[in-house]
C-alpha cells in the first residue's frame, strides 16, 4: 500500500469532523470516548505516566522485569516489556504468557514496575485484542511493534514488514482503540522519504495510537548495516502529529538525550542497546560494571528471571573486560544457577578492582569520569571496567584493519582529553527490541 492508499474504497463511516473514514472504523471518536470515558488519551496518558523523558525500549528477552527494575533505579521513567507474540500470548494455554509476563507483587520491597507498556507483535486484529486483554489492569498501555527489522519478523509477517500494508496496520491499531480498556500506542520505523514517513505516522495516529515512538532508521538499517538514525525525520513526525512522540536512535551518552530533545522537539527519548551495556545511562552517572551486575543479581534473587536472560545481561555488562580475562568467559557461559552467577561476578569484580588499582599506580591518577580521552572517531575512551556503550566496527579485509565504525559517529578529530560537558558526539545505537543478540557477538 502506498501513501495514497491510506483509506478504504468500501463503505465508510462519517466521522465527528465531517470527513469519511475507512470501513474498519466502526465507531466515531465521540462514540469511543463514551464507551471508555476514563481511558486516557495522548498527553493525558503522557502526564498520567509522569511525563517520562527517559524510556527503556522493548527488547526481546532483555527488558524483562528484573532489568526494568534495575533501569528504574538509575533514572528510567517508563519501561516497555519485551515484545510478546500476540498469538502465543493470547492462547488458551497460559504457558507462554506465564513464562514471559511477570507482574510485580505488591509489597515485594524490590522496586516498582509502573508505568509500564506491554508490546505485542501481530498481524491479525482479533488475535491482538485477545492477547492485549490479558494485561489490562497491570499495564498502562499496549504497544504495537511496527519496527522489528529482523528476518524472523519477515517470516512471521509482523514488525517493520507491515510497513507497506497501511490498511492492516490501521486495522490492528483501530481494533484496540475501539475495544480495549487501556490505550494503544505504536513504535514505527521511518521510510526513505520524509513525506511518506509523516503520512505513515499520521495514519497511525488517526487509527488511534495515543503515543508514537519513532525509530529513526530504515528497515534495512540493522546488523552490519546499522548507521545513524535520522533525527530530521523524527522531528518532522513530531511536528505533524498531535500525540506525544518518543525518539529512538543515536543515544550513546547521557548528554545525547537532551541533545535529541532539543533537535527534534520530542517528548521523550528511548534507549535500547545502550541501556543494555549501561543501565545507568539515564542517570548521567559513570559506574563500574560490577556495581550494576551486583545490583541486578540482587534483584534477580527476588524476581524470577530466566537463566539465559541473566547470562546475556552479564555478557553485555562485562563486554570489554571478558576479552582481557578470557578464562572467566567460559565460567559465565557455563553458569546455570544464581550461585554460579554470583560466583562469576565476585571473581570478575576482584580482577577488575586489581586492574583499576594497577592503572592508578601506573598513571598516578584514579579514574575521573569527568575527564576522558576521545578516540579517532570521537568516542569516549573509558577503562574496560566502566559501563559504556557497545561500538561496532566494519572490518576492511583488504587492509586487515577496522575501517570505520558501524555506528557511524560524527566524530571529532583525533584528540585530546575532553570534559563531559563539552563533548557531545553524535552516534547511533542498534535497535535490539526484536531478536536477542547471541552471546558470541554481545
Amino acid at each position: 500500500m502506498t501513501v495514497s492508499d491510506t483509506t478504504s474504497t468500501t463503505a465508510a463511516l462519517p466521522q465527528d469532523d465531517g470527513t469519511t473514514a475507512p470501513a474498519h472504523f466502526t465507531m466515531t471518536e465521540d462514540e469511543i470516548k463514551a464507551k471508555f470515558p476514563t481511558r486516557l488519551r495522548g498527553y493525558d496518558l503522557f502526564r498520567k505516566m509522569n511525563s517520562p523523558r527517559h524510556i527503556v525500549a522493548p527488547m526481546v528477552d532483555q527488558s524483562e522485569l528484573a532489568w526494568r527494575i534495575l533501569s528504574r533505579n538509575h533514572g528510567a521513567e517508563l519501561c516497555y516489556t519485551p515484545m510478546f507474540h500476540a498469538k502465543f500470548f493470547g492462547d488458551a494455554n497460559p504457558k507462554y504468557r506465564n513464562e514471559h509476563w511477570v507482574v510485580m507483587a505488591e509489597g515485594a520491597g524490590i522496586g516498582k514496575d509502573r508505568p509500564v507498556v506491554v508490546q505485542f507483535c501481530a498481524n491479525d486484529p482479533d488475535t491482538l485484542l485477545r492477547a492485549a486483554r490479558f494485561v489490562v489492569g497491570d499495564a498502562d498501555a499496549v504497544d504495537l511493534n511496527l519496527g522489528c527489522p529482523q528476518h524472523i519478523a519477515k517470516r512471521g509477517h509482523y514488525g517493520s514488514f507491515l510497513m507497506e500494508e497501511w490498511e492492516l496496520v490501521s486495522r490492528l491499531i483501530r481494533k484496540l482503540h475501539e475495544n480495549l480498556e487501556i490505550p494503544v500506542t505504536a513504535k514505527i520505523r521511518v521510510f526513505p522519504e520524509v513525506e511518506k514517513t509523516v503520512a505513515y505516522a499520521k495514519m497511525v495516529e488517526a487509527a488511534g495510537a495515543q503515543i508514537i515512538t519513532v525509530h529513526g532508521r530504515l528497515r534495512e538499517q540493522k546488523g552490519h548495516k546499522t548507521g545513524l538514525a535520522d533525527w530530521a525525520k523524527i522531528k518532522a513526525v513530531k511536528e505533524a502529529v498531535s500525540v506525544p512522540v518518543f525518539a529512538n536512535g543515536n543515544i550513546l551518552y547521557y548528554e545525547d538525550i537532551q541533545r535529541c530533545i532539543d533537535e527534534t522537539g520530542v517528548d521523550g527519548v528511548m534507549s535500547a542497546e545502550t541501556n543494555l551495556y549501561n543501565p545507568a545511562i539515564f542517570s548521567g552517572k559513570i559506574l563500574p560494571t560490577w556495581q550494576l551486575a551486583e545490583e541486578y543479581l540482587t534483584i534477580c534473587d527476588s524476581v524470577p528471571t530466566n537463566a539465559s536472560y541473566i547470562r546475556g545481561h552479564l555478557f553485555k555488562l562485562f563486554r570489554y573486560s571478558l576479552p582481557i580475562h578470557v578464562d572467566l568467559r567460559k565460567q559465565l557461559a557455563d553458569a546455570r544457577s544464581m550461585a554460579e552467577n554470583w560466583q562469576f561476578v565476585r571473581d570478575i569484580k576482584a580482577r577488575l578492582i586489581e586492574d583499576a588499582e594497577a592503572a592508578e599506580a601506573a598513571t598516578g591518577n584514579a579514574f575521573d569520569p569527568d575527564n576522558y580521552e576521545v578516540n579517532e572517531f570521537g568516542y569516549r575512551v573509558y577503562p574496560h571496567w566502566i559501563c559504556q556503550p557497545a561500538l561496532r566496527f566494519e572490518h576492511d579485509k583488504d587492509h586487515s584493519k577496522s575501517k570505520r565504525l558501524l555506528n557511524e559517529a560524527q566524530g571529532e578529530p583525533k584528540s585530546s582529553t575532553k570534559t563531559r560537558d563539552n563533548n557531545e558526539n553524535d552516534a547511533a545505537e542498534e535497535e535490539t527490541e526484536c531478536k536477542r543478540q547471541k552471546v558470541a557477538v554481545a
